[in-house]
């Protein structure tokens, strides 16, 4: 009598235990309309407010006056220092 008694709460601590189990196995499934927060790709209002900036590009016309210039400064701050 003993045994079946030990054997009746093995299975009664199986079941609770098979309970536990599939509560938690639901707990860990994925919701159904996906990820939490803002999707992947969406933007914030500011920034799809505020247009792309264009990166400036300098022509070789642009590019050559500008070491003309440099070129000329450099030369007046050499003289500079020679005169002291």
């Amino acid at each position: 009598m003993e045994v079946t008694r030990i054997v009746a709460e093995i299975d009664a601590q199986i079941r609770k235990l098979q309970q536990a189990r599939a509560l938690l196995a639901d707990a860990s499934k994925p919701v159904p309309g996906g990820r939490r927060g803002r999707p992947k790709g969406s933007t914030t209002a500011a920034a799809a407010a505020t247009p792309a900036k264009r990166k400036r590009k300098l022509t070789p016309e642009g590019r050559k006056r500008i070491a003309e210039a440099m070129k000329k400064r450099w030369a007046e701050q050499r003289k500079q220092k020679a005169g002291k």
